[in-house]
């Protein structure tokens, strides 16, 4: 059997994956709903094989690169869950203070793709935090699926005060000009939102295809935002028109893209839903945005 390709699979089973991915189905659900889509040769084995996600061989930025000195610290988040496991990342020999970034997982924990776009962070004259919301459970425990149900265990409002003591930790770090940016993917949209709504400080946010605040907590924000959004991922996308009308209503500095015929997650080259043009202009804009806002 050829292997797939992406235009192989129906739509349909991307937004299969994405309930899977978000809670809406279980797995037992996941795959009897993926063995409809099983047909002229293509196995559900094949199937769940080719939409996992393939972490090590997709890695942009390899843990031992040589521009880079990337490693694993520690740091207090009192109002959250304690001790908080992150990967802090820099350009390696700065002898110039850095601005930061913090660098929010998704649902699932530090995972191999949020530890890469860290290290993808620090090689573009950042100093990165990548904190692990799973801390107080263990850590990331090696697979999404595990991940995700770890994350579930956790109060989201008590995750996003582990991300504010991120940005605490960066602000106050030796190699760290003081001015703090957040990006975050889907959970880290979330978050990345949420931090602009609770740092008065904050110097810029990039949430791709994040959840969006209530409009009374939309009127607090003060820093830019860059706001990545799927064309294809309505699920998110429906919270969007009332959350432009808070921003417009208080006079908030932000910039929307929404990349045609692409699927939440496309910034993620470890999975299917990976669109390189997309991706690739995403993170053109978000590192422009950052050198903008933080330099």
């Amino acid at each position: 059997m050829k292997p797939l390709k992406k235009e192989d699979i129906k739509q349909e089973v991307f937004d299969l994956y994405d309930d899977y991915a978000h809670n809406k189905i279980d797995r037992r659900q996941f795959i009897e709903k993926l063995s409809l889509y099983a047909i002229g040769g293509i196995t559900v084995t094949s199937l769940l094989s080719f939409i996992t996600p393939n972490y090590l061989e997709n890695l942009v930025v390899q843990p031992n690169d040589e521009r880079i000195d990337s490693k694993y610290i520690t740091y207090q988040s009192p109002k959250g869950g304690g001790t908080i496991k992150g990967l802090l990342s820099k350009p390696d020999n700065t002898t110039t203070k850095l601005p930061g970034v913090v660098v929010v997982h998704e649902n699932r924990g530090l995972n191999p793709y949020i530890e890469d776009v860290g290290r993808r962070t620090a090689i573009e004259g950042f100093i990165s935090l990548a904190p692990d919301a799973l801390s107080p459970l263990g850590g990331y425990p090696g697979n999404d699926d595990k991940g995700r149900t770890m994350q579930r265990q956790r109060d989201r409002n008590e995750m996003l005060e582990d991300f504010i003591a991120a940005y605490n930790f960066l602000k106050n770090h030796k190699d760290c000009n003081g001015n703090i940016g957040v990006v975050g993917f889907c959970f880290g949209g979330w978050i990345s939102n949420m931090m602009a709504v609770k740092i008065p400080t904050l110097k810029a946010a990039v949430p791709f295809y994040g959840g969006q605040p209530s409009a009374e907590d939309a009127a607090k924000i003060k820093a830019p935002l860059l706001l990545q959004f799927a064309e294809l991922d309505k699920r998110v996308n429906a919270g969007w028109p009332a959350y432009e009308k808070a921003l417009k209503e208080n006079n908030v500095e932000y910039t929307a893209h929404f990349y045609p015929d692409v699927n939440h997650g496309f910034h993620n080259n470890s999975t299917p839903r990976y669109d390189k043009k997309a991706a690739t202009l995403a993170w053109e804009r978000t590192i422009a945005f950052f050198n903008k806002n933080l330099k």
